[in-house]
């Protein structure tokens, strides 16, 4: 089996979806950056671009055209418990912080990292604010109870680091008030 092949526009690395073609362009996900692909792309004359969470798609069985068109990448904000909270919120699944304390609160939260990790896939988000922190990062590996936003213009969504996977809930919005309407 050869080390690295492309076949229909798919580059696969020893047996690996690593990536896709786009004209000149080679989408190939970050974990493969090495001198051996680099080569092998330079030698082919496709220009790579290095993206994290190629791999996952590929795997989920998204095509290759719709990879970059499928969502707009959203800014990550990693949100975790304050050092002087209750010792009881930390590290605990979603059901029983709700159950315990309380919806979750930003009051009780402060913001571990807030930046871009190119990619929207909150499994990939995991991995690499777990393993591999990106640069700005300031708090433990990412963990139950802690809380991702993916955000952009369009507003925010929050995603609790339950025991297994995310619970999507409400973090932080602001409750109405009736203060429209009051006579001066």
């Amino acid at each position: 089996m050869p080390g690295i092949t492309l076949k229909n526009g798919l580059i696969s690395y020893y047996g690996n979806p690593a990536g896709y073609t786009e004209k000149e362009k080679a989408v190939v996900d970050s974990i493969f950056q090495n001198d051996e692909l680099s080569t092998w792309l330079k030698n082919r004359s496709l220009t790579p671009q290095w993206t994290d969470g190629v791999m996952e798609r590929l795997l989920a069985g998204e095509h290759p055209g719709c990879i970059e068109t499928a969502a707009p990448l959203k800014n990550v904000r990693i949100w975790q418990l304050k050092p002087d909270v209750d010792i009881h919120m930390k590290f605990i699944p979603y059901e029983e912080m709700v159950r315990q304390f309380g919806n979750p609160s930003p009051e009780h939260y402060r913001i571990a990292y807030d930046g871009q990790l190119n990619t929207n896939d909150l499994e990939t988000i995991y991995a690499r604010c777990n393993v591999n922190h990106p640069p700005g990062y300031d708090g433990h590996s990412l963990s139950m109870s802690d809380i991702v936003e993916l955000y952009d213009d369009s507003g925010s969504e929050f995603h609790y680091c339950d025991r297994f996977g995310f619970q999507k809930i409400s973090f932080g919005e602001p409750e109405q008030t009736q203060t429209m309407g009051m006579s001066m």
